[in-house]
């Protein structure tokens, strides 16, 4: 609403909560000569929520940067590419003990990343990802997927991500890579490796 409110006076408000904190109070002193008091007292409830909102998602992050500290599980996965603090202390969180999952296709299937499959008379049809399972993990994990193919189009790649991108397009190649991302997770957690070992640079 507040970010509405502005836009039809011309104002546009920065992306990002740390840069829209900073831009409130020139912003608000530029509205305030043009919108009568109660319609800015309105704007001073909605800027002293966001800045409630803003202390919280700190103190959340701080939180979990404590967590990713204290954790040798949630530091391996975090060099994994593409996975960061949230999607580090995520999975472990929900993961639980890796060895619970038989192997890697089993965690990635737990989370919705095997593509479905169909077919008859021997011929198989590969389906999208069957979206089972955990949806913010899900979720975290296609996030991390798509930073992982920009790198790709800015030139730093691996060459089986190279040679995937050649053939498929970009919504099938970032599914793809999520599923990768969540097999190399659990290998990375069963066997001890570092995240940038074979467990992504080769099939797992």
């Amino acid at each position: 609403m507040l970010d509405g409110i502005l836009y039809e006076l011309g104002i546009v408000l920065p992306e990002g909560h740390r840069q829209l904190l900073l831009a409130l109070p020139d912003t608000l002193n530029e509205a305030g000569q043009r919108l009568p008091a109660m319609l800015m007292d309105s704007l001073d409830e909605q800027v002293r929520r966001i800045k409630q909102i803003a202390e919280d998602i700190d103190r959340i992050e701080r939180r979990l940067a404590q967590q990713l500290r204290e954790s040798p599980s949630c530091q391996a996965i975090a060099q994994i590419p593409g996975v960061g603090l949230l999607t580090a202390t995520a999975v472990v969180a929900s993961m639980g003990d890796p060895r619970a999952f038989k192997d890697a296709r089993e965690f990635s299937a737990w989370v919705g990343l095997v593509p479905r499959q169909t077919g008859t008379g021997g011929r198989i049809r590969q389906l999208g990802i069957s979206k089972r399972g955990d949806a913010y993990l899900r979720t975290l994990l296609m996030h991390a997927a798509r930073s992982v193919a920009l790198k790709c189009k800015e030139g730093s790649t691996w060459p089986w991500l190279t040679e995937l991108v050649k053939r498929r397009p970009h919504n099938v190649v970032v599914a793809a890579i999520a599923n990768k991302l969540a097999r190399t997770i659990w290998a990375v957690l069963i066997k001890g490796q570092p995240g940038n070992t074979n467990a992504w640079q080769g099939t797992v």
